[in-house]
């Protein structure tokens, strides 16, 4: 799974050094790093502390670039979401060491940017502003305002997208690809315990299934929009999708014997994506796709294509 590193020279870097230098920080940081984005009011409660105390650290650990905070509406007024941006932070001592980065190329994907469909109903398509066309009809989602979808759901079936393959164009060699995406299963109203076989298909090709535990409504996703109603699916679990040389991974565990040399990306001018529930699945529990203006991670579908 992709690690963010921060490399620290504390010669130069004194403000990140200061920033990490409190028991209250490191603790806030900790937290953000097993929870994801959080906001202010959560931290507070988690860490006992008085929220004067926690807005404090949260501006310092902005302030020294260690997390970057963002301000959504709440059912009243407004409230601060704390973003982490790293996995680890070193300190580095020599003075040779240099701080490396792999080689990426990244795509990000809005949701109704899909190039065909097969779904079946329920089905429904909603941007932040609203719901896209008409509820359980598939033929939505030939609706031109499906560009500005946030979030897509249906029961079974397929959507697939189709990615530039900017590593061939570059002429750069391909050691591995990611997709993130944040994903749930998909009951009506929702359920935590409704297992979903969902499966991604890269150029045609099965390379893995990850089946989601449930369809999560327990509390309003971060960036789900005030209109959405409570009972309807808030937000999804963001999972990695890695493809490389030993095989297919879901957040570093392996799931398949499915390599990068499988695909034969160098033979193909795209990457084609398909993501979807298959009618054979043993857990036919449907899917929401999460994009941005929904859910808990305010990002469309990302690929990235690491090369040598």
């Amino acid at each position: 799974m992709s690690r963010n590193f921060l490399v620290v020279d504390p010669e130069t870097d004194m403000a990140v050094l200061k920033g990490l230098a409190s028991p209250a920080r490191a603790s806030i940081l900790k937290l953000l790093h097993s929870r994801g984005p959080t906001n202010v009011n959560e931290l507070t409660d988690l860490l006992a502390l008085p929220q004067s105390s926690v807005s404090i650290n949260v501006q310092a650990l902005q302030d020294a670039g260690l997390i970057r905070t963002e301000t959504v509406k709440a059912r009243k007024g407004n409230q601060k979401v704390c973003h982490p941006l790293y996995d680890e932070i070193l300190v580095v001592l020599k003075s040779d060491i240099k701080e490396t980065e792999e080689d990426a190329i990244e795509v990000s994907m809005p949701l109704g940017l899909y190039t065909s469909f097969e779904v079946s109903a329920p089905c429904g398509l909603c941007s932040p502003e609203g719901i896209i066309g008409l509820l359980d009809v598939p033929s939505t989602f030939l609706d031109p305002d499906r560009m500005k979808a946030g979030l897509i759901w249906f029961t079974r079936g397929h959507l697939e997208y189709q990615f530039p393959n900017n590593a061939r164009l570059a002429n750069a060699e391909i050691r591995e690809i990611e997709f993130v995406l944040e994903l749930s299963s998909e009951v009506p109203g929702t359920s935590a315990d409704w297992p979903s076989d969902i499966t991604l298909a890269v150029n045609g090709i099965e390379v893995a299934t990850w089946t989601s535990p449930g369809d999560f409504g327990d509390k309003r996703g971060v960036y789900t929009p005030d209109w959405w109603k409570l009972k309807g699916s808030q937000y999804g679990k963001l999972k990695n999708f890695r493809v490389g040389a030993e095989g297919t991974f879901v957040d570093g565990l392996r799931m398949s014997d499915v390599t990068l040399g499988d695909l034969k990306l160098g033979d193909h001018h795209s990457i084609r994506l398909r993501i979807g529930v298959k009618d054979d699945a043993k857990h036919p529990g449907g899917i929401n796709i999460f994009g941005r203006g929904f859910g808990n991670y305010d990002q469309d579908i990302l690929l990235r294509v690491k090369t040598r």
